[in-house]
């Protein structure tokens, strides 16, 4: 007997929601500052992408705080090899097969092991690297006169800045395609993020935990 059960807070979408805007936005006005196409105009390209940068590190600090004070920072553990070993058997070819998800998920875990993997990533490499490269960036003639930062220019900097881009789109991707596939009815995880509850048809594969 199908049941719903709660899976995502009411910040925790309105987070989800909120970053998903403005990183969409940073990534097309940042690929237009480096001239991929022509859209809204180097200028205010430039300006829209500064503004929404601010808004994204003020998200990102109030979802940190989150994640620290209410324990959901636990759902981004990595977990044991063997689920991970499940989870790429599973991708690389059960999928294929038309197997069930050997992930269940619950408000206690939510994540399946990649998807953990990924966000672990996101949190802790991806994003500090966007943070200070694009401060960096935007600050540069308050610290380029310093003579022990003389040997980084701007332009390695602004590398760096669009390096972390590609893996924050590469993330995106990845996020995306977890996310349509983590059960046969490729929506629901799109609609669980909307409502905060998932139907339980009660169903426990093997490597649930």
């Amino acid at each position: 007997m199908e049941q719903r059960i709660m899976l995502y807070a009411r910040f925790e979408r309105f987070w989800h929601w909120s970053q998903t805007v403005l990183v969409t936005v940073m990534l097309i006005t940042g690929f237009e500052i480096h001239g991929a196409y022509a859209l809204l105009g180097f200028e205010q390209a430039a300006a829209v992408h500064s503004f929404t940068a601010w808004l994204l590190i003020g998200l990102w600090v109030f979802a940190w705080f989150w994640h620290l004070t209410t324990g959901e920072w636990k759902q981004y553990k990595p977990s044991a090899p063997d689920r991970i070993v499940a989870m790429v058997r599973y991708y690389g070819f059960e999928i294929f097969q038309g197997k069930a998800h050997p992930f269940h998920r619950e408000f206690s875990c939510k994540l399946n092991p990649l998807q953990c993997m990924a966000y672990l990533l996101l949190h802790v490499a991806i994003s500090p690297i966007i943070w200070v490269s694009g401060l960096a960036y935007l600050f540069y003639k308050s610290w380029s006169t310093i003579e022990a930062m003389s040997w980084l220019s701007l332009g390695t900097v602004a590398l760096i800045h669009t390096a972390a881009a590609y893996l924050m789109l590469a993330f995106v991707i990845v996020h995306l395609y977890l996310a349509m596939t983590m059960d046969e009815r490729p929506f629901s995880s799109l609609r669980a993020m909307v409502t905060g509850y998932e139907k339980d048809t009660g169903e426990q594969p093997g490597s649930s935990k």
